[in-house]
Order: C-alpha cells, then sequence, then structure tokens
C-alpha cells in the first residue's frame, strides 16, 4: 500500500465514478482501475460495488475511506509543515550569548532577520560566555556566541568578529597623557572587570599576571556598561574590546593601546556531531553576510 494508491482510491469514492476520477488525476482509467484493483486484493477486500452505473463504497469501503482521508491529510499537513520550515514561515531559535555582545551586535542582526523571516520567533539567553557554552553543550540552545577560543571537541566554531583588547581610563588618569603604554604600568591601579562567568575576566587576569603582576580587582559587574560607569567616576581602570572603547569615547575616557595585548576573538559555537535546525543555518549565513561593526 502506498500514498498513491489511497489517494486514487479517494478520488474515486468522491466521484463514484472511475471514469470522472481518472480525467481529474490525468491518468488513464485501466492504470486507475488497476492501481485500486492492487489495493483491494492487499487488503484482501472489495472497496467498490461496481454493480452499477455509479460504483459506491462498500461497507469496507466506507472504514478505509474515512482512514485513508486522515492519512492523505495527515501526509499534507506533513508537507506543508516542512515547506514553512525550509522556508522559514514559522520556527523558531534561541540564541544564547554574553550582554556584551547582545548590546553591540545583536539590534542590527535581530532587525535583519526579522525583517527577513517575521514568523521565526528569536528567544535570546543573556549569560557569561562559560553559562553559554554548558548551555549549547546541554541543547538548552541552539547557537551560542562566546570568547574563542573552546574546546574544539566539544563544539563546532564558526569565527564571528576579533578586535583589539585596550585599556579604557579616565581621563584625568595621571598615565592617560600617552597614546600607547605597558600594562605593568597600572600594576597600582583598581582594576574593574566583567564577572567571573565571563571569559575575558580570566583572560584580563592570566594577561596581567603575564604582565608580571596580580591585579587588584576593586569590582566585578555582569554588565559591562556598570563597569563603564565605574571608570567614569574615576575609580579604576578596565581592559574592554575596542569596540567598546569607540563607543563611549565622546565621554571623560582615554582609550590606551597597549604594547602587548590579547585579540578578542568571538565565534558562534553548536555541539559537535548534533543536526543543525535549517533556520539555524539561515541565520548563521545572515550573520556572516552583515557588517561586524
Amino acid at each position: 500500500m502506498d500514498i498513491r494508491q489511497l489517494s486514487y482510491f479517494i478520488e474515486v469514492a468522491k466521484h463514484q465514478s472511475f471514469t470522472k476520477a481518472a480525467h481529474s488525476l490525468h491518468v488513464t482509467q485501466p492504470t486507475l482501475s488497476k492501481m485500486v484493483k492492487n489495493l483491494e486484493q492487499e487488503m484482501d477486500v472489495s472497496l467498490f460495488d461496481r454493480s452499477s452505473r455509479k460504483v459506491r463504497l462498500t461497507d469496507a469501503g466506507e472504514v478505509v475511506f474515512v482512514q485513508a482521508q486522515k492519512i492523505v491529510n495527515s501526509l499534507d499537513d506533513l508537507s506543508s509543515s516542512l515547506y514553512d520550515i525550509m522556508n522559514l514561515n514559522k520556527g523558531k531559535i534561541t540564541i544564547g550569548l554574553p550582554p556584551v555582545i547582545s548590546t553591540l551586535f545583536f539590534p542590527t542582526i535581530i532587525a535583519e532577520f526579522q525583517a527577513r523571516y517575521p514568523e521565526v520567533t528569536v528567544i535570546l539567553v543573556e549569560d557569561g560566555a562559560k553559562k553559554v557554552e554548558e548551555k549549547v553543550a546541554d541543547g538548552e540552545v541552539d547557537l551560542g556566541f562566546v570568547m574563542l577560543p573552546v574546546d574544539a571537541e566539544r563544539f563546532d566554531v564558526i569565527p564571528f568578529v576579533s578586535q583589539e583588547i585596550k585599556l579604557l581610563v579616565h581621563e584625568d588618569h595621571p598615565l592617560a597623557d600617552r597614546e600607547t603604554r605597558d600594562l605593568i604600568d597600572f600594576k597600582d591601579d583598581p582594576f574593574l572587570l566583567l564577572s567571573k562567568e565571563f571569559t575575558l575576566n580570566g583572560r584580563t587576569v592570566e594577561f596581567c599576571r603575564g604582565e608580571g603582576f596580580e591585579p587588584k580587582v576593586a569590582y566585578e559587574s555582569s554588565q559591562w556598561d556598570f563597569i563603564v560607569g565605574m571608570v567614569e567616576k574615576n575609580l579604576g581602570v578596565t581592559l574592554m574590546p575596542k569596540l567598546i572603547c569607540d563607543r563611549v569615547q565622546h565621554g571623560p575616557f582615554k582609550t590606551i593601546s597597549l604594547t602587548q595585548t590579547f585579540p578578542w576573538r568571538l565565534g558562534i559555537i553548536m555541539a559537535k556531531n548534533r543536526y543543525v535546525p535549517y533556520v539555524s543555518r539561515k541565520f548563521i549565513t545572515l550573520v556572516n553576510q552583515l557588517p561586524k561593526v
């Protein structure tokens, strides 16, 4: 039994005529008759009473007609649903990302994605990069935007953007008179960091140690704008990607390039060896097409 047999059977039942059904289906009457006969043989029942000019369903035919319509309609619904998914007429995508990334990049990305695919629901889950990694691995989110590198054995990675890390200080800082300095010059300053669940926290501490000192961490926060606000009050210094520093250049700040620094590299991560939904693939394609600043 196949779906075509059921479709042909339904058409004959509706028209009560092999001739009319054959015309409707654009097949020859012998072909249609053979398909229905094969179906009857497979089911070992007579589906039609052919004794009069109009063919009529038998009792068994009535039962098969009801169920066959359900099967064909279900398959039609399946095809329509798949069409909607493949053409992004509906669907959902859940994305994990740190607040820094969401603030800098996602208003533009989401606006463009929603303009192209208005029926797709986008759910953003803001968290530190380390937690985003775990949520991607556990399947809680479809995609994650995190600071690289990550464990290549756990994740597939698509590079997203790379920026230089710079030092942000108040314009009245005594060392703000030069464009470039060694980080160790600021070893006695209080440092303002993102919280420990953010990868940039650990990278900053490691970098300071590599430069020969242990940073004096005065405050930690999950919000980069709070940290920038603390620098504005001259309560400490912070390491931030160039894009953040550029955003606040009209305030009482000075951005200082470091003689030695490290890159702020972001990537889109997916759990390795896991199916990537069509909507996720389209989202990645869009992200790669858009400007990164």
